[in-house]
């Protein structure tokens, strides 16, 4: 080897060790971040995203766990009385088993007529519509809870029960016969016999909302008569779509009221039940256009309110209700007045991380540990 081969052997090495300390280092991911506390993070996939890879890699590299979108409602799961079509959520499924993703499962009951399939508000319940009901609930709620009882740890067995209004539990197809109470206990009662080991979670969307008193103290009673009357009911998930009360005037995000926040969550954790934050995002209608204020006030939204609700031990899971803006339900779900698209996720349209991403991280970062479920 002459002196020419030995010094250019040098600069090639000094080029190669540069090109590694230049590289730039991957921050670790929302769901790392989350487990070193024992929070689990995730977010939704559904068939409108999952056609998409870099969307699935995206969740596949950030998540720790994914719930379907709407593959587990009763509106994709059952095209009619007789049949049920379980296509798009085993896709989902074992999608996220291949990827070792945990997964949630949304829901089993959706409590509002609003959102019961069409067939089932034009059934024939017979001579004996109470029977027929409860015989339409428990099939569906065990054949459901069943079939993903294997996978899913944790399930929305009951989904937004209370009309925020009056207070009172919604009217359905199912609960006219049957009566609110009786629908929601029965669905809880089968959901503990199809799955174990799950753990079974009523969802809504009360926030911390100065306006959203009545729906808070309605919850309140809703869980205290169902844990009375001995309702296997282990978690309260809170949907924490933020700011979607608030008017589209651009004056912020609205005024919360934390001190009836903490006081609804104390109850909560006082009847023995775990915390989820389960639809995270925030609605930026009030927001200014210019994006750069716009998202930071999310992102100090979003730090301010994961911080309250990680300061409960009883809070192990965080999921958001998407992780890009190019996905977001909130697209379709009052415009902005300014017509521009939303940025209400962690992820921009073009899947580049936002403040709210590194909001996300140093809540978890700021967190203290958890202490494990209670089996």
């Amino acid at each position: 080897m002459n002196r020419r081969d030995v010094l250019l052997g040098g600069v090639c090495a000094g080029v190669a060790a540069g090109a590694v300390r230049a590289a730039p280092k991957q921050p670790s991911s929302l769901a790392t971040l989350g487990a070193a506390k024992g929070i689990r993070f995730g977010s939704t996939v559904g068939l409108r995203n999952f056609e998409d890879p870099a969307y699935r890699a995206l969740n596949a590299r950030e998540c720790a766990l994914i719930v379907p979108e709407t593959e587990m409602k009763w509106v994709a799961l059952r095209p009619d009385a007789k049949r049920f079509d379980f296509t798009a959520a085993d896709r989902i499924v074992a999608w996220s088993r291949a990827n070792s993703l945990g997964v949630r499962g949304h829901t089993l009951l959706w409590h509002a007529d609003r959102w019961t399939p069409d067939w089932l508000k034009a059934h024939d319940f017979g001579p004996r519509p109470r029977s027929e009901a409860e015989r339409l609930l428990t099939q569906h709620v065990s054949t459901v809870a069943s079939r993903y009882a294997s996978v899913v740890d944790s399930f929305d067995v009951v989904n937004e029960a209370i009309n925020p209004d009056t207070g009172l539990i919604n009217e359905t197809a199912l609960s006219k016969p049957l009566g609110g109470e009786r629908t929601i206990d029965i669905a809880f009662q089968t959901a503990r016999i199809a799955a174990t080991k799950a753990q079974l979670v009523y969802n809504d969307f009360m926030s911390w909302a100065a306006d959203n008193e009545r729906h808070r103290t309605a919850i309140l009673r809703l869980l205290e008569g169902m844990k009375k009357r001995g309702v296997p009911v282990d978690a309260l998930g809170v949907q924490s779509h933020l700011g979607s009360k608030f008017s589209d005037t651009p004056t912020g995000l609205g005024q919360i009221d934390e001190a009836a926040w903490r006081r609804f969550l104390d109850e909560v954790t006082g009847m023995g039940l775990d915390l989820l934050v389960t639809e995270l995002d925030v609605h930026d209608n009030p927001l200014p256009t210019e994006i750069g204020s716009r998202d930071a006030q999310v992102a100090a939204h979003t730090r301010a309110y994961l911080d309250l609700m990680l300061s409960y031990p009883q809070t192990r899971t965080v999921m958001c209700w998407g992780l890009s803006d190019r996905y977001s339900w909130l697209n379709d779900f009052r415009p902005r007045p300014d017509k521009l698209p939303k940025r209400p996720l962690p992820f921009d349209a073009e899947f580049r991380p936002k403040p709210m991403r590194e909001a996300i991280a140093a809540a978890f970062t700021a967190a203290a540990p958890r202490p494990p479920r209670r089996a």
